[in-house]
């Protein structure tokens, strides 16, 4: 896999709907809401973040990552690591392991991310030193 990294400067607007699409199909079902993952990429032109992706041989996407800044360095994590996907009859390869390594690389400062408790993907981001100092609680209306 060969990965490329994107921020405001050189977005691939023409791919967006391409993203979008490889996301909706690759991400938890609770995350596959594609107008919020059209936001997230929206975001990264707009305020800032990157876009990593990882192509196959055949020069297809089989992983994707969305990094949102924060632009709150001063009390939360710079980096908010909104997506991480790999294409799933990809999995277990150690793509998403390639992306994290490039996720870290390529950011500045920390990161911080939401998982909910028993999704797999945990051991991988508690592997890179990720820790659960809070509980985050939500009030909906």
């Amino acid at each position: 896999m060969t990965i490329e990294t994107f921020q405001s400067y050189n977005f691939p607007f023409e791919l967006r709907k391409e993203i979008v699409a490889f996301l909706h199909a690759n991400l938890d079902p609770h995350e596959t809401d594609a107008e919020a993952i059209s936001k997230a990429l929206n975001y990264i032109p707009d305020r800032g973040g990157h876009l990593l992706l990882g192509y196959s041989k055949q020069k297809e996407i089989i992983a994707a990552c969305v990094i949102n800044h924060t632009h709150m360095d001063q009390y939360n994590p710079e980096n908010f690591l909104v997506y991480l996907a790999v294409e799933k009859e990809q999995r277990r390869q150690g793509y998403a392991k390639m992306m994290m390594d490039e996720a870290v690389k390529v950011t500045h400062g920390d990161i911080y991310l939401h998982i909910e408790s028993g999704n797999p993907a945990r051991v991988l981001y508690e592997k890179y030193g990720f820790t659960t100092p809070y509980i985050e609680m939500r009030y909906k209306k």
